[in-house]
């Protein structure tokens, strides 16, 4: 992670999204009716403009989904999620949950499995922080038609920071992987590291 942490609040970080992902991957597990094992997640802060090109690769040769949540909190917490994954994975969802496979569905199917990862993970995150947030509906910012690429860099380039959550799920039948954005102004990380600070100082 970038040195705008400190060791010490990195650890502390790491460990709250480590409690915030379990909490979104029990849930995921509640959603498909079945086992999920979460790898721990990698995180590190980025510039939010070098998000494209570190994606271009991944998801260049293979049809992706890449959705879009807001949040918003006290203490200037404040920002946009995005999930990307490859469509293979999603079909593989679809089936689980019993979805047809016309287009209509697929954004819905999306929209449904990205924001219980999302809200899930967030909620978790603000509560151990003793925030609480609120969120605009899920948009589907690009699937099969359409570059990732091109739709990250316009929708990076309104923020300063993301901080990148590398998910790995692995369902019993197959893996599911994934990977989340949270995009934030460059206040809000100092607001986080505020927080973390005082989380520090209590244990």
């Amino acid at each position: 992670m970038s040195t705008v942490f400190s060791e010490e609040q990195r650890d502390c970080l790491q460990e709250l999204i480590n409690v915030a992902m379990g909490l979104a991957s029990d849930k995921l597990a509640r959603f498909l009716n079945t086992f999920v094992h979460l790898q721990v997640p990698a995180i590190e802060l980025v510039n939010s403009a070098q998000i494209p090109a570190q994606f271009e690769a991944r998801y260049s040769h293979t049809e992706a989904a890449l959705v879009s949540q807001g949040f918003l909190g006290n203490d200037g917490l404040r920002g946009e999620a995005i999930v990307l994954y490859q469509l293979d994975n999603a079909h593989r969802i679809a089936a689980l949950l019993g979805y047809d496979t016309d287009s209509a569905s697929e954004l819905e199917m999306l929209t449904d499995i990205s924001s219980i990862l999302t809200t899930t993970f967030l909620n978790g995150l603000a509560d151990q922080i003793d925030n609480s947030l609120s969120y605009s509906a899920p948009r589907v910012l690009s699937s099969r038609q359409n570059n990732v690429s091109e739709a990250l860099q316009e929708t990076a380039f309104h923020w300063e920071l993301a901080l990148k959550v590398d998910i790995s799920y692995q369902l019993v039948d197959h893996s599911f992987n994934c990977d989340m954005l949270l995009l934030i102004p460059g206040e809000a990380v100092l607001n986080i590291q505020k927080i973390l600070d005082r989380i520090l100082e209590e244990y």
